[in-house]
């Protein structure tokens, strides 16, 4: 077999290849946009087509849901739990590795045996916690869990690995105190790591489920996922509303994630400007 026949051939299964896996990717999220245009009855038969019932249930959803209210819930616990995450496990990650002593890589090693340990081990420890401070069906309890996040410190830790030395000893000559060169100069050329965190973080904090599950007790304080989920689990389920809900508990993490999907990719391959 001639060599360019080989090499078109290798070229055209590689396509191939990512062609298919790329369906397999996208598949889940058009059945779901075609399923919230058709009944239950067409859902669970299978259909495969677009239907007329978008607008039934769209109807339906805003009907039973309080929709302005369970977004607001799940944009602030989303946007305030990212905030911190990332000004808190951004500064343990840079103390981590500007700053030595004896200890440090001691003290390291057990914030990353941390994500060793099981959600399901420290549940009912956690909501005790909360229990005992108030903080029950309460977004605040929601958050709190989530800011030191060992994942996150392990992320900064390596991107700071990169940040240039000569950089801090400049501003300390120039008399910039630690935390002036934190938010001046750190936080400006590591903004494509912190970019990536952002995606990552936010898309957890939005999909969380099981722990707003547990302390989140009361509709008025429930989440986009929570409702979606008490929908699905109805007796019997309208499949076409619970649709419409799953695709606007994704639209939201569909649009962070490709208004900076140039950042992410930077941010991931650890560059630094």
């Amino acid at each position: 077999m001639p060599r360019y026949t080989t090499r078109y051939l290798s070229t055209a299964l590689l396509y191939g290849a990512l062609a298919l896996a790329a369906f397999i990717s996208v598949f889940p999220f058009i059945w779901m946009v075609i399923s919230a245009t058709n009944t239950t009855a067409d859902i669970v038969t299978g259909k495969a087509s677009f239907g007329l019932a978008f607008l039934d249930n769209l109807k339906m959803f805003f009907t039973q849901v309080d929709v302005p209210l369970i977004m607001w819930n799940s944009v602030k616990i989303a946007i305030a739990g990212t905030v911190l995450t990332l000004l808190v496990s951004s500064l343990a990650g840079y103390g981590f590795e500007i700053f030595r002593s004896r200890f440090r890589d001691r003290v390291y090693t057990l914030v990353l045996l941390t994500l060793m340990v099981p959600f399901a081990a420290i549940m009912i420890p956690l909501f005790m916690l909360m229990a005992k401070a108030g903080l029950i069906d309460t977004h605040i309890a929601v958050i709190l869990p989530t800011i030191a996040w060992a994942f996150v410190i392990f992320y900064f830790r390596q991107a700071s690995k990169a940040f240039p030395s000569e950089l801090r000893d400049a501003a300390k000559v120039d008399g910039l105190k630690e935390w002036q060169i934190f938010f001046y100069i750190y936080f400006p050329v590591m903004r494509s790591t912190y970019a990536a965190a952002f995606v990552i973080v936010f898309m957890l904090n939005w999909n969380n489920y099981l722990w707003p599950l547990i302390v989140l007790q009361s509709n008025e304080t429930k989440t986009i996922t929570l409702v979606v989920s008490s929908l699905a689990s109805a007796y019997y389920p309208d499949y076409g509303t619970v649709m419409i809900g799953t695709i606007l508990a994704t639209l939201p993490t569909l649009f962070i994630f490709f208004a900076m999907q140039r950042q992410f990719v930077q941010g991931m391959l650890g560059s630094v400007k």
